[in-house]
């Protein structure tokens, strides 16, 4: 009888030791698999957020997440209202689940510059916001491999030679937000 009790105890001791260690790999491939994720994957996951915020530096942009891109996002602060965040700039984001979504293929390559080109389309009247928090008004006439360039004019008139004050070129890496007018 003591042996069998001895037995019992050594293998209820064993079992517990296998518990543990499934439950330390569980734990370790999960760290592992968040470590694999980025800003991208997480607001992906969080599309149609009625109340994301993404802090920059000295501004809050808020509202619904509409679409994420590899290096930004777009943020609906009102209705039809639509703001272009560029995701370098952001130094938070609050109002979104927990989650990950991966992204096709197609969307890992759709970066800044398509995001801009699309805005800059239609020639509409926007204001550019750099990661400073420094603001210009104009409509984007080009948009490069790493910059775009906005001819300048005031925020209640449209692009016309004689309404341009000047050329803005704004570099990716310090573009904060693009808002339409």
């Amino acid at each position: 009888m003591r042996w069998d009790r001895l037995f019992e105890d050594l293998e209820a001791q064993l079992a517990l030791d296998e518990v543990r260690g499934l439950e330390s790999e569980v734990a370790d491939r999960t760290r592992r698999e968040r470590a694999l994720l980025d800003v991208h994957t997480r607001l992906l996951a969080n599309l149609d957020a009625p109340r994301a915020v993404l802090r920059l530096p000295g501004r809050v942009v808020a509202g619904r997440l509409v679409d994420v891109g590899p290096d930004w996002a777009l943020v609906e602060t009102a209705p039809n209202r639509p703001v272009l965040v560029a995701l370098p700039a952001v130094r938070a984001v609050s109002g979104v689940g927990p989650g990950a979504r991966t992204p096709s293929v197609v969307a890992r390559r759709f970066g800044m510059g398509a995001a801009l080109r699309a805005v800059s389309r239609d020639r509409a009247g926007v204001e550019v916001t750099d990661v400073d928090g420094q603001a210009a008004t104009g409509t984007i006439d080009v948009v490069g491999a790493d910059h775009l360039e906005l001819a300048e004019h005031a925020s209640d008139e449209t692009r016309r030679t004689a309404n341009v004050t000047g050329r803005l070129i704004v570099p990716f890496w310090s573009l904060g937000s693009v808002r339409r007018l």
